[in-house]
């Protein structure tokens, strides 16, 4: 329900990452390629930033890109989905624009991607946990507040990480000028009832008499009781083609295989990794997110931004959109995409990145120029 691709896509991207044949191995078709984007892409301007780091969170080594134009611009942080599906390889192709008006953030969380290799998965598997997570992303803010001089921060999650970010925006709302959920979850088991009951109904209609048989049999799933990773991929495999992931767009080749072989800041090595922590990180955190819900939250003590694909069923978003009309906050502003899925700044780009100026960006830069005019004399 949650990733870039929730578990499906986690389970597609463990394939679908690792190096796909002995003709990347050891020469990569691909490196050419990496390099004109690279350079592409390059920060040139003399006030701004491109670097990548290891921050250790929590007792994790986590891998850290920081991207931006200008170190003056606002932080956004972006926390990515899965669980265990890292989204910094597929960061360039929409992201760049994002770049002249925020300092844009991106970390392998613990377990996944670049960050799989650099930690003990014996070690990590028992502390993966939503407040876990929840935690680090804490402490990156607070590392990053002390790197580039910034009090507060865009916190935006995507799919698993959306319920991240939200957790941290209940948690520690003192840290945030906004919070932005783009595939939003709300609730675990709500979302795996509604994703279900939308692809069994496509499938009917389409006389898909497989599907509707194999939705069936996963009953009493996921009315009660731990999930398992087979039973929430068990239905995603029929809702994908569908449309649920990415709106009439074939998911596993567009989104999958040549857009992370194309990033600057994936090697051969670290896509084999990413599989490798995807599978690691949805068998171990999975079944502990059944009951997880924000259902009965009331309020949020920082502005809401929603940002939802309409055909949205990986993390059916009318669930978020009700959830967001009776919470309560300082701001909320809910935007749709009418031709997007589960990953809209993907799937319309123009439309996000305008998004982000017309809704985000005044929040940030609001708040940056009201902390600026503090006396802190008092007078």
């Amino acid at each position: 329900m949650l990733r870039p691709v929730l578990t499906a896509a986690a389970a597609l991207t463990a394939t679908l990452c690792h190096p796909a044949s002995a003709a990347e191995t050891p020469s990569d078709p691909y490196a050419p390629a990496r390099e004109i984007i690279a350079d592409m892409n390059r920060i040139v301007t003399p006030d701004g930033v491109q670097e990548t780091f290891v921050a250790t969170l929590g007792g994790a080594r986590q891998v850290v890109n920081v991207r931006g134009t200008d170190r003056d611009n606002p932080i956004l942080i972006f926390v990515h989905g899965g669980p265990g599906a890292v989204e910094m390889p597929f960061a360039w192709t929409f992201q760049r624009p994002w770049e002249d008006f925020f300092t844009v953030v991106h970390y392998d969380q613990r377990g996944a991607g670049r960050s799989y290799p650099l930690n003990s998965p014996g070690t990590l598997a028992p502390t993966m946990t939503l407040e876990r997570y929840r935690d680090d992303a804490i402490e990156l803010i607070e590392l990053l507040q002390e790197r580039y001089g910034e009090r507060k921060v865009v916190l935006m999650g995507h799919s698993w990480g959306s319920f991240v970010g939200l957790a941290v925006a209940l948690e520690r709302p003192d840290l945030l000028h906004a919070y932005v959920g783009v595939g939003q979850g709300i609730d675990f088991r709500e979302s795996e009832k509604a994703g279900m009951a939308w692809t069994r109904a496509r499938a009917l209609a389409a006389g898909d008499e497989e599907a509707v048989a194999a939705i069936d049999a996963l009953a009493p799933y996921p009315a009660a009781g731990p999930f398992t990773i087979e039973q929430a991929d068990g239905w995603r495999k029929y809702a994908m083609p569908y449309g649920s992931l990415l709106y009439n767009r074939p998911p596993a080749e567009t989104l999958y295989f040549h857009q992370p072989r194309l990033s600057p800041l994936y090697t051969v090595a670290d896509r084999e990794a990413w599989g490798e922590g995807s599978a690691f990180t949805v068998t171990t955190l999975w079944p502990r997110l059944a009951d997880v819900s924000f259902a009965d939250v009331e309020r949020v003590e920082v502005p809401l931004v929603f940002l939802l694909g309409r055909h949205d069923y990986t993390v059916p978003s009318p669930i978020a959109a009700e959830w967001l009309e009776e919470v309560e906050a300082p701001s909320k502003e809910l935007v749709w995409f009418e031709h997007s899925a589960h990953m809209p700044m993907f799937e319309e780009p123009g439309l996000f990145l305008a998004a982000l100026l017309r809704e985000v960006v005044p929040l940030a830069k609001d708040a940056q120029h009201a902390s600026a005019n503090i006396d802190p004399g008092g007078s």
